[in-house]
């Protein structure tokens, strides 16, 4: 057990550092083409990517097929698709409006969000993961506001969002324990991606010239943003609890700032560095506490 909770913690820390640069393509890719189209197209290209994976693997050691799509399956699928769609373009219409490193700080408030809905379903969180959940938000302030903060319209809409991915993290956390991962995270992507190309359709001029300066966004974010980072997510919620995953998924806000100083010369102050430590430290308090309480 503590093996598949160790490849766990490693598989999200990496979905962490792979969303938080996926930030940046986010925001590039919007200077060519709309949010919606963005996001439709790089979970398109993420479905297509994952589904010969899924039809190779599609058949267990014995030769015999899996079980067909059933009732459960497709509601998780479809349900973990529809909160995905909600919260990566409140986020993607936010990203228009303010800064990656500000974006990744609100989002990452699911990490405190996540122990909160899970009181309204029964879940208990234990002391560490509050006292992780609690260094994790004050470091995420310390790495993403600054004197000048003040509430911009993007902003709200990515605080929005974050309460949407509290939802799809308990989402993926319950039904991921019950059903095939990459199935369902197949499901997700392709609900997602109908889902934003039928908003784009609707809403924005949409240019093959245009999409064609968007492709190195595209692909990255389809490529490594979805196809890789959410596929992960997936499975290594398998074996987490929806309120330690979310500390250490939240490290995606690091990640996000880093990236905004490399790439986008967003400057990270000396305190954004605190912020950084002290939102590991709470991603290892979370862990250890709990550990030692087992």
């Amino acid at each position: 057990m503590r093996s598949h909770a160790l490849r766990a913690d490693l598989l999200m820390v990496l979905t962490a550092l792979i969303w938080g640069f996926s930030f940046v393509a986010q925001r590039l890719g919007m200077d060519s083409i709309g949010p919606f189209l963005y996001t439709g197209l790089r979970f398109a290209l993420g479905s297509l990517v994952l589904l010969p994976i899924v039809l190779f693997l599609g058949r267990a050691r014995n030769g015999q097929p899996h079980q067909p799509l059933n009732r459960g399956l497709l509601l998780g699928g479809i349900g973990m698709g529809l909160a995905v769609s909600l919260g990566i373009n409140l986020q993607q219409v936010g990203l228009l409006f303010t800064s990656v490193t500000n974006s990744g700080f609100i989002t990452g408030l699911y990490v405190i969000i996540v122990p909160l809905l899970g009181l309204l379903i029964g879940q208990r969180a234990g002391a560490g993961t509050w006292l992780g959940a609690s260094l994790a938000v004050v470091g995420m302030f310390l790495l993403s506001v600054g004197e000048g903060f003040h509430v911009a319209s993007g902003d709200w809409l990515q605080l929005a969002g974050a309460f949407v991915w509290g939802v799809h993290v308990l989402l993926v956390g319950f039904f991921a324990s019950r059903h095939d991962p990459l199935r369902l995270a197949l499901l997700q992507f392709a609900t997602c991606a109908v889902v934003s190309l039928l908003l784009a359709v609707c809403l924005e001029d949409i240019r093959l010239a245009a999409i064609l300066d968007a492709g190195p966004a595209i692909l990255y974010g389809g490529l490594c943003g979805v196809a890789i980072g959410y596929t992960l997510q997936v499975v290594a919620q398998k074996h987490a609890i929806a309120s330690h995953a979310a500390i250490i998924l939240s490290l995606e806000a690091v990640f996000a700032a880093l990236a905004g100083s490399l790439f986008l010369d967003e400057i990270l102050a000396p305190k954004g560095y605190i912020g950084c430590a002290l939102m590991f430290a709470g991603m290892l308090v979370a862990q250890l506490w709990q550990r030692k309480a087992v």
